[in-house]
């Protein structure tokens, strides 16, 4: 399975904002679209991602209100993956470096967002379908003859 699945069943709203934009206007963007991250764009190119987690921690730092910029507090090297990226590197890669939401990219092109919530999501998906199709060959499967059993237990 590759990240193209995810977003061909994920559809394709993406949410953006820009560097220079207040945090307090990233957040509130996150709260009404009940979402976990934007990816920050600059004239075309991605230049980095905010999470909630990077919210949180400027939110903290600054005694409890939401101050200073989008770029002052995002995470501006964040991993990306194209879509013919395997979903098992993809969980690899989450996994390793913490990451809840990566960009899909093809060459410049911002492609969507994939969140660790997504990868297991088509990860328990695939289990189920290929668990499902098991027990139905299982089931289905062919009763041999009695005595065609006896004799070769015979032999």
């Amino acid at each position: 399975m590759k990240v193209s699945d995810i977003l061909r069943v994920k559809g394709s709203t993406l949410f953006t904002v820009m560097p220079d934009q207040p945090l307090a206007d990233a957040a509130k963007t996150m709260a009404e679209h009940d979402i976990g991250s934007l990816v920050v764009m600059e004239h075309g190119d991605l230049v980095g991602m905010l999470t909630f987690r990077e919210v949180i921690q400027a939110v903290v730092r600054a005694g409890g209100t939401v101050a200073g910029t989008v770029r002052s507090v995002m995470d501006d090297h964040p991993l990306i993956c194209t879509p013919e990226t395997e979903i098992d590197e993809v969980r690899r890669m989450m996994l390793n470096h913490h990451a809840r939401y990566m960009p899909v990219m093809t060459h410049k092109t911002l492609m969507g967002v994939i969140s660790f919530y997504d990868v297991a999501k088509a990860v328990v998906d695939s289990q189920d379908f290929e668990n499902r199709m098991l027990k139905a060959y299982i089931r289905d499967w062919p009763v041999e003859d009695e005595t065609a059993a006896e004799r070769r237990v015979l032999l």
